[in-house]
């Protein structure tokens, strides 16, 4: 019997069409290893959203060749579609499929790869029936972005908003509650870009009424969307919803105009606030998670302290923060006035510490409260501890003797500590 591993990296997107992958293996008779025995099949889905994602992948593609060296490597995901050339360099032998042949990829061992890989008839991810190491389950209901940041390759390399049907969305969601998974993330390249381009129009808040009527599932969580994806009735949604958890991930990117307007953000730093404010009306327990991207071109210091005091309003949970690497054939690759490596390190260094502060305030307001938590799972380093998450995001902690997982609990939150709170 062949074997197969798998290497995943970036987005929630590619952890699903990972897991859809991994469905075709297991189906075609594959058994995959998780130790340090070699695989007869590595499976590596890349990423190219930043500089840092390109070399990453091509050091996962190097170190699968290396750990598994008679192996047959397949290299899919991002990194694939404009980056050939630089994969083969690292891995001369590597069969190659493209995003749009994901849903064929077992043919790529069986058949002549370049017929595959220049196939006219794209070939979708049909579903997944669950999710591997997960209690929580990414659904992906969208692919492809119309925005075109001006610092983004996404778009170049996901192609055009492509939405799936709503009738193909709720049979898979029904099949994993069935498989036993009380929570779906709903996911997407642009996730709010959902049902634009299906005939007759629909939208996000369509699905998540769809889905709540299904028995079984206890919550709904949306994964990145962006600001001007976030609609008055997906507000009154999360207002009044018994499933839909209230939390969003919306990327701020910068809290300058001037900054916002080079990226191609479509809006303004004062609409930003602006929404965040009237979804912390609306929503009670609120968390908003973000995006911010630091050392965009002609970023100076009077620019940063507006993303500086953004971020102080907004109060996110939580902040990612990237440092800016230009793309090859984005808009901003071409953008003169670079900001020096050693400035923007110094700038991610201080706002992480703003963002860790309104971190802290915002969990300090849970303090003594009661909330339900769905366990994940159990802490590696401290396995006498389980931990989950509340419905806004609060990562938490509690001691326990027996396995939790997948299981929600009401706990009172007592102490901060780290990254959780302890219960």
């Amino acid at each position: 019997m062949q074997t197969v591993k798998f290497f995943t990296l970036g987005c929630k997107v590619n952890q699903y069409e990972t897991q859809a992958i991994r469905e075709q293996f297991l189906k075609a008779g594959f058994t995959e290893l998780n130790d340090q025995l070699p695989a007869d099949v590595c499976v590596i889905n890349t990423c190219t959203v930043t500089h840092r994602a390109d070399a990453d992948s091509l050091n996962f593609i190097r170190r699968a060749k290396r750990e598994n060296p008679s192996a047959q490597l397949i290299v899919t995901g991002c990194l694939a579609e404009l980056d050939e050339e630089r994969i083969k360099k690292a891995v001369a032998r590597s069969l190659i499929v493209k995003n749009k042949c994901k849903g064929r990829i077992t043919e790529s061992l069986f058949s002549d790869l370049p017929q595959l890989r220049e196939s006219k008839t794209p070939s979708a991810i049909t579903g997944i029936s669950g999710f591997k190491a997960h209690t929580r389950v990414f659904l992906k209901i969208q692919d492809g972005c119309n925005n075109f940041c001006s610092y983004c390759k996404v778009p170049l390399v996901r192609g055009r908003s492509r939405s799936r049907a709503l009738k193909e969305i709720i049979n898979e969601a029904t099949n994993l509650v069935r498989n036993g998974f009380k929570e779906i993330v709903l996911c997407g390249i642009c996730l709010g870009a959902y049902g634009k381009d299906l005939i007759p129009q629909s939208d996000l808040v369509y699905v998540i009424e769809a889905l709540e009527k299904i028995d079984g599932l206890l919550r709904i969580r949306l994964s990145s969307i962006e600001a001007k994806d976030v609609s008055c009735a997906l507000i009154e949604k999360m207002a009044i919803s018994r499933k839909l958890c209230r939390h969003l991930h919306i990327p701020l990117q910068s809290g300058n105009d001037r900054i916002l307007k080079r990226m191609n953000r479509n809006y303004n730093s004062l609409g930003y606030l602006e929404l965040i404010q009237k979804i912390k009306e609306k929503v009670s327990l609120f968390a908003l998670t973000t995006d911010v991207l630091v050392g965009f071109p002609e970023e100076d210091e009077s620019a940063f302290e507006d993303t500086l005091g953004l971020i102080r309003d907004i109060l996110p949970l939580k902040a990612h923060i990237f440092p800016y690497s230009a793309r090859r054939g984005t808009a901003a690759s071409n953008f003169k006035d670079i900001v020096k490596p050693s400035v923007i390190k110094s700038r991610i260094l201080r706002l992480g510490g703003v963002a860790d502060k309104c971190a802290a305030t915002y969990k300090k307001q849970f303090l003594g409260s009661r909330m339900d938590v769905l366990i994940e799972g159990r802490l590696k380093k401290c396995p006498d501890f389980c931990w989950g998450y509340t419905e806004n995001y609060l990562k938490v902690m509690a001691k326990s003797k027996r396995d939790l997982s997948n299981h929600l609990l009401t706990f009172k939150l007592k102490k901060i500590y780290k990254e959780y709170i302890s219960a």
